[in-house]
C-alpha cells in the first residue's frame, strides 16, 4: 500500500509563514497559527511543503488504506486560505449561515481574507470539528 504523499516535514511553521509574500496572507497565517494552536492545545507542524497542521489521527479505510493525517490546520495559498476543518461527516450548515463569505470543498473550508468572516463563528467550528474528530478517532 503506498504512503500519503504528503508527510510531516521538519520545516518550522513560524518559518514558513514568514515566506508568505501576500502581507494580508502572512497576517492571516500567524492568526489561525495562534489561534488552531491554543483551540487545539497542539503544537503545529508541517505537511508537505504548504500545509500547517495540528494533532494527528490514524486512518484505516475498508479498502485497507491507513495512514496518518493531521486532525486540523491550514494552508495560506495564493488564491484563498485552505483551512482543514471540515471532517466530511458533519452537518455545520448552521455554524456556516453565521460565518461570512467562504466556499466549501469536501473537507476544507475556503476563505479569502480572515477580514471576510466572524473569527468567534470560526474558533466554534473548529472546535466542533476537533470534538467530531475525537469522537470518530479518539485520542
Amino acid at each position: 500500500m503506498a504512503e500519503n504523499k504528503t508527510q510531516p516535514t521538519a520545516i518550522k511553521p513560524a518559518d514558513y509563514v514568514e515566506t508568505i509574500e501576500h502581507p494580508v496572507r502572512r497576517e492571516d497565517a500567524r492568526t489561525l497559527l495562534a489561534l488552531m494552536e491554543r483551540i487545539s492545545g497542539w503544537k503545529p507542524k508541517m505537511w508537505g511543503a504548504a500545509i500547517i497542521g495540528f494533532g494527528t489521527y490514524h486512518y484505516k479505510y475498508e479498502s485497507g488504506r491507513e495512514g496518518e493525517f493531521m486532525r486540523t490546520g491550514f494552508s495560506p495559498r495564493k488564491a484563498n486560505m485552505v483551512v482543514y476543518i471540515m471532517p466530511g461527516y458533519s452537518d455545520y450548515s448552521e455554524q456556516l449561515a453565521r460565518l461570512g463569505k467562504h466556499k466549501l470543498g469536501k473537507s476544507c473550508l475556503y476563505i479569502n481574507k480572515l477580514a471576510d468572516v466572524d473569527m468567534a463563528v470560526l474558533e466554534e467550528i473548529i472546535r466542533a470539528c476537533l470534538d467530531d474528530m475525537a469522537k470518530k478517532y479518539p485520542l
